[in-house]
């Protein structure tokens, strides 16, 4: 026999067969005995043997397992060639060493890959078949595949011989599923989930009632798409047809859910199968989605609304079993995966609501397109914050609607990766694919995917291949550039023809029970419809959810909000807010800033921005509002400023002062985000579409980065209340102020949020004292008014010493839009300057040096939006009409809050004697220079302009 038969593949057989031998020499053939003996030094029960037995090492057994290779190369048989040993017993074992490792390198083979094999295309247009998964590859002969192994050759898989093994490997991983798993470093989930698939070969065996319910769901899906195509002829629906399988797949999702004890379900979605859901699934009466094609009343969406496709709903939803669940579809607009943090944020206000800490009684159902989930950046920020502390929500299911092309674009134009999926592989989570017209298989993977959700608490990701019956919508033309795949599509049956077909072979149901269940659908929908049209209907409008019962959006209330706080409580809580566990070592310059800050409590020093921020979350969180605060570095703040949460310097464990004020303190959350915008900024909106009553909190690290999220507040927090009655008590803090310190880390981009304004949707304030701040923030939960705020935060200001206030300042005070100048005095004032920001304190400055304060007013815009041209004019008061006035602002005349005020309020001013001009920066395209020196010259040019001809 050629050395070649037995090689290193034999290592570790005859390693085993050694440490048999050193405890039981009688264990083994006497062929290895005579080999094992010859080796030693001594026999098996000297004195020198037991030494070696005592401290055999890795590496000795290695070479004895290799000199066993060298010793047989010309002589042992493994395949039952010539060669024989002349010993049967030893023939074998060599046969089974080399096999044992080759069938594991395949079977791992199988594992790893086999999901590259399965049928998983519904059209069989692609189609792979890897040259690892084949025997031959690792020299495995057909005698070979017939031999017999060790029962216990592959875990979880029984079979005498490869063959079997082999073929009960092909139904697990190379049917109609295929799993992703391997990529998972920790091996108990990898064995769950091997044993979970390889012990059923990956298929269930479902109860006759079972398989009606999928087929009952399978006609729910596809009856409600024909009647709508029939009726609405031409009309976008973004039609389910293709994927039909979907409505079953979320309905044996949520039957699993209540059996794992979830509560709450918050899906998000795109268009496709939009409306099918909320027909099949959340139990929308089909007659107001009829309506809303027909939209026989226009005025009722004059200048709002949306799009039926984009439009959330929720209802309850009771399990075959009796378990109660709440579905909540979110709202979504054309952004198709820039929904997903809105649903986890939703998710987690809800289970922090419930009390849910082990995040189990609510859960995240999350529908994707395969070209959004392949080619979006959100996608991979949602999934970033799947184990996070501060975001984590117990596990979201992500379905990917795989129709295999994005609009007109195939996956080679798409994509660089293989699945549409592979971004998913960046988590320890399983991905399983599903031939969607398997509806069978469809029902293993949600019992899979669900059960390993529940276990683990992890996401999961289901690829359901599928296809597009209609084009991208209704009115699109697909054949123009997918001519095959249509080709195979227009004469392919529905999902639910085929599986009808297959269940009357199993006797499982028959033809005249299945006419009886499209009758039953068919005319419930045309009931519907005629109903629809009858002159006195009147469409279902979903009202704010029981937790926003006081509360209102609309217009901006005129009574003022009593935001004062008792300054002995005050300076309690602030010193509370102070307050370390004995054993907490802080940093020596901590120390120095909570001396100072025990001394603000005390009434010794004035309050400076950060302390005066603390004490609007004290006294909040004493008042039953709960505080949820995220961003980047957030805890510390960007600029040192800070220091919510301190580190101890000897452990490094960490304490939060907040938490521990009084022992029935509402909830704090205070967490630094991953680096990320419109991820977080979505999760923070969504969770406080749940938190009516609460102050939810992000915080840009520097303001202009929110443009990394400009898909959020375009679509969500400007519009929401406008598209879909919904409202967000969100507030946005971003950083502001021309330093500088370049283009990139000065504006917030003022103007955009001024450009967005309209109907009151949004605030956007810029305060300028630690006093307008902290009743800024009060004012925000306290009254019951709810809309995102937007908040221009300084930087150099949060240590400029004239930036204070006084303890009785923040106790009595009240949020001011437009805060006057203390040192005006009417008959001597010549020129008055409207300002927002930073600036005016560089203005004053100036003022002061120049000697002018009786000659001179600036008067500072603190709420930029909402702000009626009688609350302005009254800033203004008692300054003589016709006096010089300019509005005075860091950013170019292109940008900041100018263009706003100019369009809003100049001809106004003018109607009332005032001629306001600009002072500004020329007009630019860059925010700023990136030349502190740069900076600095045109900043002395800006303050000399405005002090022009004194």
């Amino acid at each position: 026999m050629a050395s070649a038969d037995m090689n290193s593949y034999s290592l570790d057989y005859i390693d085993d067969l050694y440490v048999q031998y050193v405890q039981d020499p009688s264990s083994v053939s006497q062929t290895w005995r005579q080999y094992f003996e010859q080796f030693l030094v001594a026999s098996p029960t000297s004195p020198q043997s037991k030494k070696a037995e005592a401290g055999h090492s890795t590496s000795s057994r290695s070479a004895v397992a290799a000199g066993a290779v060298a010793a047989n190369g010309n002589g042992a048989v493994l395949n039952g060639t010539a060669g024989s040993s002349g010993d049967l017993e030893t023939d074998q074992a060599l046969w089974m060493s080399r096999m044992q490792d080759r069938v594991n390198q395949l079977v791992r083979e199988y594992r790893v890959r086999g999901h590259l094999k399965a049928q998983l295309d519904p059209l069989g247009i692609a189609h792979r078949e890897p040259p690892e998964l084949s025997p031959q590859r690792y020299g495995v002969s057909d005698q070979d595949m017939q031999r017999r192994l060790d029962s216990n050759a592959v875990k979880h898989v029984q079979g005498d011989t490869l063959d079997v093994i082999l073929q009960k490997l092909q139904n697990t991983y190379c049917r109609s599923i295929g799993a992703q798993f391997m990529h998972i470093d920790d091996r108990n989930i990898r064995d769950w989930l091997q044993q979970r698939m390889e012990s059923t070969e990956n298929r269930l065996e479902l109860p006759r009632e079972v398989q009606r319910r999928i087929y009952a769901r399978l006609a729910d899906a596809s009856i409600f798409e024909e009647f709508v195509r029939r009726k609405f002829v031409g009309a976008k629906t973004f039609s389910l047809e293709g994927s039909e399988t979907l409505i079953p797949m979320i309905d044996l999702a949520l039957e699993k859910a209540g059996e794992h004890g979830v509560k709450e379900v918050v899906m998000g979605m795109a268009h496709r199968g939009r409306l099918n859901v909320m027909a099949n699934i959340l139990k929308k009466r089909a007659m107001n989605i009829f309506w809303s094609f027909d939209d026989p009343n226009p005025e009722l969406s004059r200048g709002g609304g949306d799009v039926r496709y984009h439009l959330g709903y929720s209802s309850d939803w009771k399990t075959a079993r009796g378990d109660h669940l709440h579905i909540s579809l979110c709202f979504n607009p054309s952004h198709l995966e820039y929904v997903n943090t809105v649903a986890m944020g939703r998710c987690r206000c809800k289970q922090d609501h419930r009390g849910d800490t082990a995040r189990r009684e609510a859960m995240t159902i999350l529908v994707h397109g395969d070209a959004a989930f392949a080619g979006e950046g959100v996608v991979q920020e949602t999934l970033n914050l799947s184990q996070l502390d501060g975001y984590r929500v117990g596990g979201t299911l992500h379905i990917v609607i795989n129709n295999q092309v994005g609009f007109t674009t195939e996956p080679q134009q798409g994509r660089s990766a293989t699945y549409a999926t592979d971004v998913a592989k960046m988590l320890q989570i399983p991905i399983f694919h599903v031939n969607g017209e398997d509806p069978e298989a469809v029902a293993q993977v949600v019992n899979l995917a669900m059960d390993f959700r529940d276990q683990f608490q992890r996401d999961v990701v289901i690829d359901l291949y599928a296809y597009r019956r209609w084009g991208h919508n209704e009115g699109d033309e697909p054949r123009f550039t997918q001519p095959r795949m249509y080709r195979e599509i227009d004469r392919r049956p529905s999902v639910r023809d085929q599986y009808l077909s297959r269940l009357e072979k199993l006797g499982k149901i028959s033809a005249e029970d299945a006419e009886v269940i499209q009758q039953q659908r068919t005319d419930k929908l045309e009931s519907e419809f005629e109903a629809s049209k009858h002159e006195s209907f009147v469409p279902d409008t979903q009202t704010l959810a029981a937790g926003w019962s006081e509360f209102f959006g609309g217009q901006e209330p005129t009574e003022p909000t009593d935001t004062t706080v008792d300054e002995q409580l005050l300076g309690e809580l602030v010193d509370a807010a102070t307050r370390f566990p004995d054993e907490f070592t802080s940093h020596k310059k901590m120390k120095r800033l909570i001396a100072n800050r025990r001394s603000m409590a005390a009434g010794e020093r004035s309050f400076d921005w950060a302390t005066a921020e603390l004490a609007a979350f004290a006294t909040l969180l004493t008042s039953g509002h709960a505080l949820r605060f995220t961003g980047q570095d957030c805890q510390r703040g960007t600029f040192s400023q800070r220091h919510a949460v301190q580190h101890d310097v000897k452990t490094g464990e960490t304490y939060m002062p907040l938490a521990h004020l009084r022992p029935d303190q509402a909830r704090v959350e205070l967490h630094n985000s991953p680096l990320s915008e419109a991820g977080v900024l979505g999760f923070e909106y969504g969770y406080s579409l749940d938190a009516p009553n609460d102050l939810v909190i992000w915080e840009a690290q520097f303001g202009d980065f929110w443009n990394c999220a400009q898909v959020i507040v375009d679509q969500f927090i400007a519009s929401a209340e406008d598209k879909w009655n919904r409202l967000s008590g969100l507030v946005m803090l971003l950083p502001h102020g021309f330093e500088g310190q370049g283009p990139e880390h000065c504006s917030a981009r003022v103007e955009r949020f001024l450009a967005m304004a309209a109907e009151q949707n949004i605030q956007v304030c810029q305060p300028t004292t630690p006093t307008q701040y902290f009743h800024l923030l009060r004012r925000q939960v306290i009254r019951k008014w709810r809309k995102p705020l937007v908040v221009l935060t300084p930087k150099s200001l949060l240590r400029l010493p004239e930036v204070i206030s006084s303890r009785a300042e923040l106790a009595e005070g009240s949020f001011k839009k437009i805060l006057p100048d203390p040192l005006l005095d009417p008959a001597k004032v010549k020129r008055v300057m409207l300002c927002t920001g930073k600036i005016y304190y560089d203005l004053i400055r100036e003022r002061k040096e120049r000697e002018l304060e009786d000659q001179v007013a600036v008067i500072r815009v603190e709420q930029l939006y909402p702000l009626s041209i009688e609350e302005l004019a009254a800033g203004l008061e008692g300054v003589p009409a016709r006096t010089e006035a300019f509005f005075v602002q860091d950013e170019p005349l292109n940008m900041g809050a100018w263009p706003y005020i100019k369009l809003t309020y100049v001809d106004r001013l003018r109607e009332l004697g005032w001629n306001l001009l600009p002072i500004t920066r020329a007009e630019s395209a860059s925010p700023s220079t990136g030349s502190m020196a740069a900076h600095l010259l045109e900043q002395s040019e800006l303050i000399g302009e405005a002090f022009a001809g004194f």
